[in-house]
């Protein structure tokens, strides 16, 4: 079994900084080791390891708290279909069962692994013919995988080929039951998925077993209102089942408390630009646990990691208090 997924416990009340603090990249658009080009999904383990699917680079790149450069750790060696390539990686994770990482290498239309020890130079492939976009596992190794092409969201054991549907397959549609582009997906313990889906400006939740999902965040058409988002991408969900979604049209992150019928905007939503405060084509939010310390002693265990693009091209960490 894998280990058990760490879901944060964020206060109801707390107030976010609204100054980022860059964590990756920052130094302009390029392929050395302190750059990032076109950042998409990320993934950070239990020790501040972050590793991120560096779309423009054809490269999972790790980054770890603090320091000033990441290690290339998948692909790297130009755009191409060999093993030791990749195209277009939209998402990655670790699966701390086998230390290895599962890349999804969209160009290619494939799931990789890495492994994770030193020396590794190729991945192997664990899918493939299937265009996906997102992935996560829950706490058995189950595999989730988001499917733009048949808009549906798959769960397979490692070694399966066929996998079952669990939200969407019925077709591109507005309907509870249908999906339009899905995108990043989260799973929480009692295996419910929550998906963005993105052209559909919403984000689903699916219990387990359901026929349809449910509409948790947006669902009001495209916009920028407190009801509304703009190609909604990654997400997470805390322990009171809040979710946190990164707004990528209106670059804002936004909260959604379980059962609201309009969110509130946590970070961003200053109009596009490079400011601390502000994103530029907003992609992916993810939580991360901070063990650093400041004179503030109210700083909570949780902040959150938020890609910020084009301009600035990097990976702000946006801390709040209680």
């Amino acid at each position: 079994m894998a280990k058990t997924k760490i879901i944060p416990n964020i206060p109801v009340n707390a107030r976010w900084k609204q100054n980022g603090v860059t964590v990756a990249g920052g130094h302009g658009k390029g392929s050395d080791t302190n750059q990032l080009d076109c950042p998409l999904g990320l993934f950070i383990d239990d020790d501040q390891t972050m590793v991120i699917a560096d779309w423009g680079n054809e490269r999972i790149i790790q980054w770890k708290m603090d320091d000033t450069n990441g290690e290339v750790v998948a692909g790297g060696h130009g755009q191409g279909n060999r093993l030791d390539q990749l195209s277009c990686p939209t998402d990655v994770l670790i699966d701390k069962e086998t230390d290895s990482l599962i890349v999804f290498d969209l160009g290619n239309r494939r799931v990789a692994r890495w492994s994770r020890r030193s020396g590794t130079t190729q991945g192997e492939i664990i899918f493939h013919d299937i265009q996906c976009w997102g992935l996560a596992m829950d706490d058995q190794r189950y595999l989730y995988i988001s499917d733009v092409e048949n808009d549906e969201i798959r769960r397979y054991q490692i070694g399966d080929k066929n996998g079952t549907i669990v939200a969407g397959g019925n077709g591109k549609g507005v309907g509870l039951n249908q999906l339009n582009f899905p995108t990043y997906i989260f799973v929480d313990q009692q295996q419910t998925v929550y998906v963005s889906d993105c052209h559909n400006d919403r984000v689903m939740k699916w219990n387990k077993g359901a026929k349809e999902g449910i509409i948790v965040a947006e669902g009001q058409g495209e916009g920028n209102a407190l009801t509304q988002s703009w190609y909604p991408n990654g997400l997470f969900v805390d322990t009171l089942g809040t979710v946190y979604v990164a707004d990528s049209g209106n670059n804002r992150v936004m909260r959604w408390p379980k059962e609201a019928k309009q969110g509130t905007v946590i970070v961003g939503g200053n109009d596009q630009g490079e400011g601390a405060n502000q994103f530029n084509c907003l992609r992916d939010a993810a939580d991360i646990e901070s063990k650093r310390r400041t004179n503030n002693d109210n700083l909570s265990d949780f902040g959150l990691c938020s890609f910020r693009q084009r301009n600035e091209f990097s990976l702000s960490l946006f801390s709040f208090n209680f």
